[in-house]
């Protein structure tokens, strides 16, 4: 197939592939978020019902950036072997699945978890290493072409070079860059949600609980907007060191995102022990630290929600979690 013929005939979608590797090379070593764009545009400019950025991590593929119908599925691992994604990268070419019902390369279990008929995936790869794919994915079957494919390939590359040189050309360092973030250093969504998974699939043959809480930091924004968005980084990154200094080894601590934070408290007797938990990071977080010669306040805002009694899934318990901190905020508010 010729992939200049394919594009040029779409000068709008030329243009558009341009300036989203100019977005990518802007970057730099951004990689969570050169994951996102890459599986945002992939998803605008092939028109596809969700897009997907999986690492190759050992024998298994994960999900480090997802958009549509698997967004709901990041951080999500699979096994590599009797995948379309682990034979991609075995192979190192781009492929197609026209059905995922009746294609022997794919994993059927894996397809019909995301509601997914038909897909194309593309190597990552730069200087002899694959360091993933991107895919994009249809609920329909024969949903992509030629030119869905001619898209894939021209953004790969650079793709793969951006997340290659910001890992610093080391594999198992960018599985840590991917997995966490920049600023903190704590885990970041994607991680934090493949280890809700882990935890929901431990909790269910062993009945074991465990709880998760979601925080809010209170005053971000009086910060950011009185001395600036320097202050306001370092104002998350304390809070970040403080919930990581209180919380257990055993237990997961993550930035999702902004002000907002989650842990996940791994083999707790009752709700009492969470909340017990939610009260030492709170009295640990609460106390003003120093920038610049200014003390600046800190406070949070915790939600709590336990397995199983507040959900057995995702969904459920983040949701659970979500509407009790926001609780929590408005009665602070309100007092």
């Amino acid at each position: 197939m010729n992939i200049s013929n394919s594009l040029t005939s779409d000068p709008v979608v030329l243009l558009e592939v341009i300036r989203t590797q100019t977005e990518i090379a802007k970057l730099g070593v951004e990689l969570g978020a050169v994951m996102s764009l890459a599986a945002d545009s992939a998803q605008r400019l092939t028109k596809a019902g969700g897009a997907i950025v999986e690492l190759a991590q050992g024998g298994d593929m994960i999900y480090g950036a997802a958009t549509g119908l698997a967004k709901s599925q990041l951080g999500l691992r699979l096994q590599r072997e009797g995948s379309l994604s682990g034979l991609c990268v075995e192979k190192r070419q781009i492929m197609r699945c026209d059905d995922t019902e009746t294609d022997p390369r794919v994993n059927k279990e894996a397809c019909r978890l995301l509601g997914l008929r038909s897909m194309v995936v593309a190597p990552l790869d730069h200087d002899g290493t694959t360091v993933g794919v991107l895919k994009i994915a249809s609920s329909s079957a024969d949903a992509f072409g030629d030119r869905e494919v001619a898209v894939l390939e021209v953004m790969t590359g650079l793709i793969a070079a951006a997340m290659f040189h910001a890992a610093r050309n080391e594999t198992s360092e960018l599985y840590h860059r991917a997995t966490h973030d920049s600023l903190t250093g704590l885990a970041n969504r994607a991680l934090f949600y493949d280890r809700l998974r882990q935890r929901l699939a431990l909790g269910g043959r062993q009945s074991t609980q465990f709880g998760i809480l979601n925080l809010d930091m209170d005053g971000l924004k009086l910060i950011n907007d009185s001395f600036g968005h320097r202050a306001g980084d370092s104002a998350i990154r304390e809070t970040a060191r403080r919930i990581r200094t209180i919380a257990r080894q055993a237990d997961t601590v993550a930035r999702l995102g902004g002000d907002e934070f989650a842990v996940i408290l791994s083999d707790i007797r009752n709700r009492d022990s969470a909340i017990l938990a939610a009260d030492r990071i709170t009295t640990g977080v609460r106390a003003p630290f120093q920038f610049e010669g200014h003390l600046l306040p800190l406070d949070v805002s915790i939600g709590i929600a336990i397995y199983p009694e507040d959900g057995q899934d995702i969904d459920s318990l983040t949701d659970t979690a979500d509407r009790a901190m926001y609780a929590v905020k408005r009665a602070r508010k309100s007092n």
